[in-house]
């Protein structure tokens, strides 16, 4: 099941906005437009990817700016369906195998990501969410007391032990981290 996206914003270990992504973008705009400090850091929260956005200018430019647009010219694959063409390198004999299948090869790929994304979906879903908090916490706790062993411990499963390493860590990035992982219910 896929969910909307959501964001989190951070000026240095203070989250300041967290929410869909316009909502974010407001109240982002409104807190860099007073800052005597401008550095913040925005991540997404469910891949912990950091993103970066063009906030100058009025909120309704900096939300403009980020309106899906439609493309003058449509690239490979089939916009209108969503369907974006991609390189994948396969060794000869995957290619042998995907092109002896009767729908074709983009319909066998699908197919195979589909059922592999039906195997054990809270399995998915809990190292997916372990991925991110990983990204997050590297980018806002590296230099934190205690974070290569709750690191470890994220990735060993071992949420007790992981709730007792961030225990003294900035209370917004153990909270974040937290509530990331308990979307997918593997918090501790």
């Amino acid at each position: 099941m896929d969910h909307e996206k959501t964001y989190s914003a951070f000026a240095g270990e203070r989250r300041i906005a967290s929410g869909a992504l316009n909502a974010l973008l407001s109240t982002t705009k409104a807190y860099l437009d007073g800052a005597r400090d401008p550095r913040v850091l925005i991540f997404e929260d469910q891949t912990g990817q950091q993103v970066d956005f063009d906030f100058s200018g009025t909120l309704a430019e900096v939300l403009e700016r980020v309106a899906p647009s439609v493309p003058d010219r449509p690239g490979p694959g089939r916009p209108k369906l969503g369907v974006i063409s991609r390189e994948v390198s396969l060794l000869p004999r995957h290619w042998e195998w995907l092109e002896g299948e009767p729908q074709g090869i983009s319909a066998a790929l699908r197919r195979l990501v589909d059922e592999a994304k039906k195997k054990n979906p809270g399995e998915q879903a809990a190292r997916q969410a372990r991925e991110a908090v990983n990204k997050f916490l590297t980018a806002m706790a590296g230099d934190l007391e205690h974070f290569e062993e709750a690191t470890r411990a994220l990735f060993a499963k071992d949420n007790a032990r992981f709730a007792e390493l961030t225990a003294a860590w900035p209370r917004d990035i153990r909270e974040h981290a937290l509530r990331v992982l308990s979307a997918t219910n593997t918090a501790p």
